[in-house]
């Protein structure tokens, strides 16, 4: 995992994990690596639950002593499950709901200062973590005589076997709209910096709405988008974003009433997203779908025969097809 100080926390966490006692790996591995509950390694282990939140107590804590850098909190590089849990969306009852959305598009993190967020990306169907984000607005910052805030993103997988990387964002969050207004990382050695002023080399990747507004904060149904089960039809205009309906998830032993947002081609032509908003405005479930000839030269494949038994919309007579799925510890 990337941190400030570099590539050192993921090593560090397994290197300070082998200095522990064989009960303290066993309880930390079953807990954060594992995500199983408390009452299900009570039962695996045939111990009492009060038992097991002694021991993982006393492991956390034991950890936190010989952990060589700074820690705030909970064990954020944890919280993420390597396989993501089943879900179930259900439509629901009544008129969806207006809601106030403050995240950074496509990153699920607030802008503002103190917050942090992990979330990972999923295969579907196979539901197995693909990379992860650790986030976190860490001061404040400006560009071009615009003030926001700075936000460290660390990047890995789950799998290990790319090397953890990070990128910086500035962002910045008014009443009326949450936009980025600057993005660097790193490309063989050498940090490049992109800003909102940068034309075609920020704005497709990074930007948002006419002259880079951002998204807006406060949103509601406009009609733009009408959903009808897995047919959608969709007006042609430029940043297509709306509310098509109000929907329950079931997801990690919890339901959440939500509004679905959906985005139709706003940062990649053949690109829609599923985005389930809670009455926080928090997002809960974000899921993509390609359309099928969606980047064919590149993967050589329809994505309906790429990925035959995903899920998938009809919009405006047009096939896309289910690709992979986000979560974030907001949900965990």
């Amino acid at each position: 995992m990337q941190s400030r100080h570099g590539l050192v926390e993921y090593p560090a966490v397994h290197e300070t994990i082998g200095q522990l006692s064989d009960n303290d790996k066993q309880i930390l591995t079953l807990y954060f690596f594992e995500n199983m509950p408390q009452n299900v390694i009570a039962e695996r282990l045939g111990i009492p639950v009060g038992t097991v939140k002694s021991r993982l107590s006393t492991a956390k804590r034991n950890f936190r002593n010989k952990y060589p850098y700074p820690m705030k909190g909970e064990l954020d590089m944890f919280k993420l499950p390597k396989i993501m849990p089943e879900y179930k969306i259900t439509p629901a009852d009544g008129e969806p709901f207006v809601v106030k959305w403050e995240e950074l598009m496509g990153w699920f993190l607030v802008p503002r200062l103190g917050e942090k967020l992990s979330w990972a990306i999923y295969d579907q169907p196979s539901r197995k973590g693909g990379y992860y984000y650790e986030m976190e607005a860490v001061g404040k910052a400006e560009v071009h005589g615009i003030e926001g805030v700075e936000i460290i993103a660390k990047e890995g997988n789950f799998d290990k076997s790319k090397p953890c990387t990070d990128r910086t964002f500035i962002a910045q969050l008014t009443d009326t709209h949450c936009r980025c207004l600057a993005e660097s990382h790193t490309v063989n050695g050498v940090k490049k910096f992109y800003t909102f002023l940068d034309g075609d080399d920020f704005l497709p990747n990074w930007g948002y709405g006419e002259d880079n507004c951002g998204n807006a904060v406060n949103i509601s149904p406009k009609g733009t988008i009408v959903r009808n089960g897995s047919v959608i039809t969709a007006q042609d205009n430029a940043f297509l974003l709306d509310i098509v309906g109000r929907y329950t998830v079931e997801i990690n032993g919890r339901a959440y009433d939500t509004v679905c947002v959906i985005d139709i081609g706003t940062y990649n032509e053949g690109v829609l997203s599923e985005q389930f908003l809670d009455k926080n405005g928090r997002t809960v479930l974000w899921r993509r779908f390609n359309r099928s000839d969606w980047a064919f030269k590149r993967y050589g494949k329809l994505w309906t025969e790429a990925l035959p038994d995903n899920e998938r919309l009809t919009v405006n007579g047009e096939t896309y097809v289910h690709w992979y799925d986000c979560v974030s510890s907001y949900i965990f």
